[in-house]
């Protein structure tokens, strides 16, 4: 192989690799607000699945239940944002590591000064299942469970933003 082709090959997988890495980026809003940015949240491929990394302050103290919603949109306190992404219509609210929608995450867990900056990791979802819907933060936890209360009992919609594949 001659240099111009050991060229072509390196700058071509540069492109591949540069282009199946990119991160997906979502800007935080409080509900409440429209307009109050309280941080990002990222995510990225690995191979375990897609690691959720928050940089968000101003939050309530606690877990909080966080969903991925079916509309990009967040007006009327993010009731614009629809149901819950399931995609497969399973109807099943059973959290992230078990067969019901794609819509559910890991709890977001934050400290006492009101940021959220520990990572999670959501096993059955990739990058391209996220692109184009809402992240929603609900004021309470989640059980993963429509018992006692539906969709795991999380709450009012505190904080949303629309996730979109960075540039």
């Amino acid at each position: 192989m001659n240099s111009l082709s050991k060229i072509c090959v390196s700058l071509t997988l540069f492109i591949f690799c540069s282009a199946v890495s990119a991160k997906v980026y979502v800007q935080v809003q409080t509900t409440l607000a429209p307009g109050s940015v309280i941080g990002t949240i990222s995510f990225e491929n690995t191979p375990y699945g897609l690691l959720i990394t928050p940089d968000l302050t101003d939050l309530p103290p606690g877990a909080h239940g966080v969903h991925l919603h079916e509309k990009p949109a967040c007006s009327h306190q993010g009731k614009d944002a629809g149901g819950h992404f399931d995609p497969k219509k399973t109807g099943k609210h059973l959290g992230p590591y078990r067969s019901g929608h794609l819509g559910d995450l890991p709890v977001l867990y934050v400290d006492s000064q009101g940021l959220a900056n520990i990572a999670m990791l959501a096993p059955r979802l990739k990058e391209k299942h996220v692109n184009n819907l809402s992240l929603m933060i609900h004021a309470g936890g989640d059980n993963y469970s429509d018992e006692p209360k539906p969709l795991g009992g999380g709450g009012p919609r505190i904080a949303c933003g629309v996730i979109g594949l960075a540039k």
